[in-house]
């Protein structure tokens, strides 16, 4: 398309570029958020994790992961083309509606980025660095990117053909990533010590410092997605920060019934469900809605993170109790309060839309979650007997920060030739060094 004023509006693109640095700051957010929540001989390994699949999912995307999400359909509503692989044609005369195709995709790529980086919250402290490089950007080509073109591509089958409503990610991010860390898990199997040993968060300041940058990246996330300078934007806006405060009063106030006294990480993981459940519903449901769907989530997901112990599975850092949860829930009551003041004609069930929206939330949950789980589990499964997937006995008794990237994020003291446990250079026995 030859460029034009009239085809981009530029208060248009000024807001989707700056949405789109605020997704991208969610990576290193999570990144914090994350490493904060392990113990101190693998924080780097898990702020690496983050970080490296930056720039992984960025090489897939450009390639080939772009034209497949978003070009057009050519497999029945199940995938994109390859017509515009290596973003050929995407020039910075191509408009998509009223901004540029290019900030568009970036804008798109961002989301790739930090779902995939929630996966390795699931498999914390135990996985190979050089599987995970691998994996990343396998998963993306396989789960991330025939899901989103489901969800929001061009003749996509939940979006054209089911009509289930996703506003900015319930079912691409939130669900895909869940359902694929509870699969890793599951392939990995439990961490040492598991249920035996103590593994508190080390950081609870970076804990909270992380959340903090992940819910001001939210904003980009969700309110960016109206892909304008527009009402939706900021009644999305305004959805997105009244369920992150619902979810946080929510989740402290299980704890306090619960437990007797209301905790930092319990605050950061509240706040950050109801983010997640907001996410799919911010551009559908009111602000009543809103309060209802972040308040839902800080609940349920304060109960869910304990089912891991119940179930004997490992889910390090809670991705399963929290995404995969926290997005059917948010995913799930766009059939119960979408109004269509918001969507522009479709309800909900307490607006008189009847069952009908509720089924279609719910088929696209199932079908989202079986394919995300399923293919992971295979992936996990061949890359596991290819390359092997976890890492040795002994480097995850050491930590993988000295064993894998010889480095400490802390200097203990001083070790062999004096050199410091935090230096990058490391001789061959400070490397076996117990943590």
């Amino acid at each position: 398309m030859t460029f034009s004023a009239a085809h981009v509006n530029t208060g248009d693109t000024a807001w989707l570029l700056a949405a789109t640095a605020l997704v991208l700051l969610m990576t290193p957010g999570l990144a914090l958020f994350y490493g904060g929540m392990v113990r101190t001989k693998s924080v780097l390994n898990m702020l690496m994790m983050s970080f490296v699949s930056i720039a992984l999912v960025t090489v897939v995307w450009l390639a080939a992961g772009y034209s497949l999400a978003f070009g057009d359909d050519i497999g029945g509503g199940l995938i994109g083309g390859l017509h515009q692989a290596g973003m050929r044609g995407l020039g910075p005369g191509s408009v998509h509606g009223t901004v540029p195709t290019v900030l568009f995709a970036t804008f798109q790529l961002t989301f790739a980025i930090v779902t995939a980086a929630l996966i390795s919250g699931a498999v914390a402290d135990r996985t190979k660095f050089s599987a995970w490089l691998v994996f990343v950007p396998l998963w993306t080509l396989l789960v991330y990117v025939p899901v989103t073109h489901w969800v929001w591509g061009p003749g996509g089958w939940i979006l054209d053909r089911l009509g289930a409503l996703d506003f900015a990610g319930g079912l691409p991010v939130e669900i895909t990533s869940g359902a694929s860390g509870l699969a890793l898990c599951l392939v990995l199997g439990p961490r040492l010590g598991f249920k035996k040993d103590a593994m508190r968060p080390h950081n609870l300041p970076m804990v909270v410092l992380g959340a903090g940058l992940l819910w001001f990246g939210w904003f980009g996330f969700n309110a960016g997605s109206a892909l304008g300078a527009n009402g939706l934007a900021a009644a999305a806006f305004l959805n997105t920060l009244a369920a992150g405060c619902t979810g946080l009063l929510g989740w402290l106030f299980v704890e306090q019934r619960r437990d007797g006294h209301p905790t930092t990480l319990g605050a950061a993981s509240g706040a950050v469900a109801g983010l997640v459940a907001i996410t799919p519903s911010c551009g559908t449901v009111s602000l009543l809605g809103a309060l209802v769907v972040g308040l839902a989530a800080g609940v349920v997901c304060s109960y869910a993170v304990s089912w891991k112990f119940k179930l004997n599975y490992d889910d390090s850092l809670d991705v399963v109790g929290v995404h995969l949860v926290g997005g059917v829930i948010g995913t799930l009551l766009i059939g119960l309060f979408a109004e269509k003041a918001m969507t522009g004609g479709a309800e909900g069930l307490f607006y008189g839309g009847g069952l009908a929206p509720l089924g279609k939330q719910l088929l696209a949950v199932v079908v989202v979650a079986v394919y995300a789980f399923s293919v992971t589990y295979g992936l996990g499964k061949l890359l596991d007997k290819a390359l092997g997937l976890r890492a040795s006995e002994e480097q995850e008794h050491t930590g993988l920060d000295l064993t894998v990237h010889a480095e400490t994020a802390y200097d203990h003291g001083v070790l062999g030739h004096g050199a410091p446990v935090g230096s990058s250079v490391l001789s061959p026995s400070a490397q076996k060094v117990k943590a």
